[in-house]
């Protein structure tokens, strides 16, 4: 479903992303840990073409992402390979309308109820009618806890059911791919397992999920495949458990250390 391939990225002269590999099978969960300053937000980015990568490939569900290559007369090279063209931003936006995307922040609308708040993409980037939309967005509250609360507005919601709006508002666009960037970190201790639980019910529906989390015991539970990250490299990956209970480099065996 995901696949990257010798990924780096740059921030002037900051080396965030080192030549990352990682493959996500469809419908698994890979879940991201690292220590703040890793890369792991900023892979995720990468992903969802939020940020523009400086080498390598990334293909989510067998397309390119964010580039073609040259595909008219003979294919042009520089250095052997294939010449890679930016992609159009419409068609960019195309890309990115197959991928959901839940932030640390929820980003809703706050001048627009949970309903509105769920509704509004669809409408306006898919073209899907107002009581089409309405009606899946109903279903989409419900399945995430609060469909008594469609009516309000976020400041009216805690932390943690407005995130649940975000999860909902990302799966109203039907993604393929759903990416998690710390949902739970700004939210209340006694917040977060509601969200979590959330998450953990659409890993059990089969969608391909990409997650960067602290929430070591979500990591075991839930992931197929857990990696680990440190100063823009995939230190170690492997099965959850595994990882978790043998880890086998040092680096990964230092900062297991201080959060298990």
């Amino acid at each position: 479903m995901v696949q990257i391939d010798g990924v780096h990225k740059f921030f002037g002269e900051l080396h965030v992303l080192r030549g990352v590999d990682l493959e996500v099978p469809a419908g698994s969960v890979c879940v991201v840990v690292g220590p703040s300053g890793s890369g792991k937000s900023t892979l995720l980015r990468c992903v969802n073409q939020l940020e523009e990568i400086d080498a390598g490939r990334i293909r989510v569900d067998g397309e390119l992402a964010g580039y073609r290559t040259h595909t008219r007369g003979t294919t042009q090279t520089r250095g052997g390979a294939p010449e890679l063209y930016r992609l159009h931003p419409k068609q960019i936006a195309r890309q990115r309308s197959r991928i959901g995307m839940v932030f640390q922040r929820f980003h809703l609308f706050p001048h627009m109820t949970a309903l509105e708040n769920v509704t509004e993409a669809p409408v306006q980037v898919k073209g899907v009618t107002k009581a089409a939309a309405r009606s899946r967005a109903t279903e989409l509250l419900d399945r995430v806890g609060l469909a008594d609360r469609a009516g309000h507005y976020p400041a009216q919601l805690s932390g943690g059911q407005q995130q649940r709006v975000a999860i909902a508002r990302a799966l109203a666009m039907d993604p393929e791919l759903m990416l998690f960037d710390e949902p739970t970190s700004a939210l209340d201790p006694e917040l977060v397992g509601e969200v979590l639980a959330v998450m953990q019910d659409l890993a059990a529906s089969g969608m391909t999920m990409m997650v960067v989390t602290h929430e070591i015991g979500f990591a075991r539970e839930v992931g197929d495949q857990l990696v680990f990250m440190d100063e823009g490299t995939i230190v170690e990956q492997g099965r959850p458990a595994e990882v978790l209970d043998h880890p086998t480099q040092t680096r990964t065996q230092e900062f297991l250390s201080k959060v298990l």
